[in-house]
């Protein structure tokens, strides 16, 4: 019998995949870090023969070349795909055969990229299993605008052809295994879903709900930001990515730590966001790994801006070095453990407030000229807001200082750890903030006046 192993990376929405026989095995759109897949590999018992990769990845760094070498595996993708290194090249209808069990079919499955594939997995002839990358996904589909705006329409179109294609030539109950869809901004929209099969997808997935002109307009109309990283991930997918370096960085004390604030460096405090505005270093700015932390400091932090690395323990320190190479980010510039007491070199710690929306409604009501910063993204701003409150989306805040109102400005997301990114950083060059760490759902019953903007879909003409 044929198992199928997911590899969940919860911090980019993304999985990977190891399907064995008990012998022989095959794995699917491989992260950077694949040490994880040669644990699984071997707790199994078995070797790993093939590596498939569904497309040239825009999220994140790609382990699968380098595992197809270290484990003397086949690496395959799509013929067409420029890269500069040998693989195999796959073409649509080429069958694989993995061991004396497993049959792969390639599937041409165009939308999230030109040349993207999806793998339908037969056993003994029965297709039981399809790894679609980020074609179908779990109640959605791949984002179609990755690869540029005068492409997203061409893109959009063949999205609803290659989930239709899926839908046609799978049995209903095989089961569908996407690599995006589980909070990455690959996915075009989000699904709490974590299974599926072509039959469940033909009742709920839009792709196979909605006319082909309905799914484009809806579609198109949902798209939002994605991360700035995303421009480095295929270049550097197209050229072969070794293997990380995931030895720890060397340790630094306060001096150190001071120099490179001044020299414009990054210094990154790990804690929870409550934790980091009760007392930090001067200087230095917050993404908790208690939260998205890879997308958020890959998508602010200026390319190539070397980065220092403060946690509670050095397995703090190490987990965050692992999310970073996902994303190419190589070496922390330095790092250090403990607590602000101990970076700080008796330097006195800053602090900022916390805050509730309860909290908010009460200033508000006391001062309504309060300053409120809403940075969310433009698809959450339209459905509803605070009333007279500025708004500036996390990924733009750096590129709009001169917009920040005077302070003190009380600053919000969806359920406070944007918030805390945000306050972080203009604590860091000296605002005088507030963070809101609650969820937004609270906002209206706490009394925060608010504002549902007129939508087409909304409007009542007479």
């Amino acid at each position: 019998m044929i198992t199928v192993l997911p590899i969940d990376t919860p911090s980019l929405g993304d999985r990977s995949y190891l399907a064995h026989d008990g012998e022989v095995a095959l794995v699917v759109d491989p992260q950077r870090d694949y040490d994880r897949v040669l644990g699984l590999a071997r707790a199994a018992g078995v070797r790993i023969t093939h590596v498939f990769e569904s497309h040239v990845h825009n999220d994140y760094v790609t382990g699968g070349y380098d595992l197809a070498r270290a484990v003397g595996a086949k690496y395959l993708l799509n013929a067409d795909d420029p890269v500069s290194f040998e693989r195999d090249g796959l073409r649509d209808g080429d069958v694989v055969d993995v061991g004396d069990r497993m049959r792969v079919e390639v599937l041409l499955t165009p939308g999230h990229t030109h040349t993207h594939l999806s793998f339908a997995l037969s056993e003994d002839g029965n297709p039981i299993a399809v790894f679609t990358g980020g074609s179908l996904l779990y109640g959605s589909t791949g984002r179609p605008d990755l690869l540029g705006p005068d492409q997203t329409d061409v893109l959009a179109h063949a999205q609803w052809h290659s989930a239709r294609r899926l839908a046609h030539e799978l049995p209903d109950e095989t089961a569908v295994y996407p690599t995006h869809g589980f909070g990455s901004f690959c996915s075009a929209t989000q699904s709490d879903a974590t299974a599926g099969t072509i039959g469940g997808e033909k009742r709920t997935n839009p792709a196979l709900t909605r006319d082909l002109e309905t799914y484009v307009e809806e579609l198109l109309a949902g798209l939002d930001a994605y991360p700035a990283y995303y421009a480095h991930m295929a270049p550097a997918n197209s050229a072969g990515p070794g293997a990380p370096d995931l030895s720890p960085a060397a340790e630094t004390d306060p001096t150190e730590l001071r120099r490179r604030i001044r020299d414009g460096e990054w210094v990154v405090d790990l804690r929870s966001r409550t934790v980091f505005a009760s007392g930090h270093v001067a200087g230095t700015v917050n993404f908790g790994l208690d939260g998205p932390f890879v997308t958020y400091l890959g998508w602010l932090l200026p390319r190539g801006t070397p980065v220092t690395l403060l946690g509670e323990t050095a397995e703090d320190v190490a987990e965050a070095q692992r999310e970073l190479v996902r994303i190419g980010i190589d070496r922390p510039a330095a790092m250090a453990t403990g607590g602000p007491g101990d970076w700080a070199g008796g330097e006195p710690l800053r602090r900022y407030a916390t805050a509730s929306f309860g909290d908010l409604a009460a200033e508000l009501a006391r001062d309504p000229r309060t300053a409120v910063l809403d940075v969310r993204r433009e698809q959450e701003r339209v459905e509803r807001h605070i009333t007279g409150s500025a708004h500036i989306p996390i990924h733009e805040v750096l590129d709009r200082l001169d917009e920040i109102p005077v302070g003190p400005v009380w600053v919000h997301c969806a359920g406070g750890y944007r918030a805390g990114v945000v306050a972080a950083l203009l604590d860091a060059r000296g605002v005088d903030v507030v963070a809101i760490d609650d969820s937004f759902d609270n906002a209206g019953a706490a009394g925060v006046p608010l504002t549902t903007p007129p939508r087409p879909d909304r409007e009542v003409h007479a």
